[in-house]
């Protein structure tokens, strides 16, 4: 049987600020949903994002954690986290 090693979680500056500023509630959800992509990455509902290679968004709720997957280093880095309205802007 092969196991699968684990992703390391890394976070950009303005990311991790980003999720900072959010309600209590919503930050326990989303860091849930992101502490779940250490054992896979890809997991039900998340979607590459367009024109990209590795970048991939996942929903939780109303926000999206935007994030990119660099599977020969097993690493997953944290672009943003931000209402789905807001997380596509420039």
């Amino acid at each position: 049987m092969s196991v699968t090693p684990k992703f390391d979680i890394v976070w950009k500056k303005s990311a991790a600020k980003e999720l900072q500023g959010l309600d209590q509630t919503i930050r326990g959800r989303m860091m849930a949903a992101i502490v779940n992509l250490e054992d896979d990455p890809f997991p039900h509902g998340v979607r590459k994002l367009q024109g990209t290679e590795h970048t991939f968004r996942l929903r939780v709720g109303d926000y999206r954690v935007v994030f990119q997957v660099s599977e020969p280093t097993h690493t997953i880095t944290i672009v943003r986290v931000r209402h789905r309205r807001e997380v596509y802007r420039g």
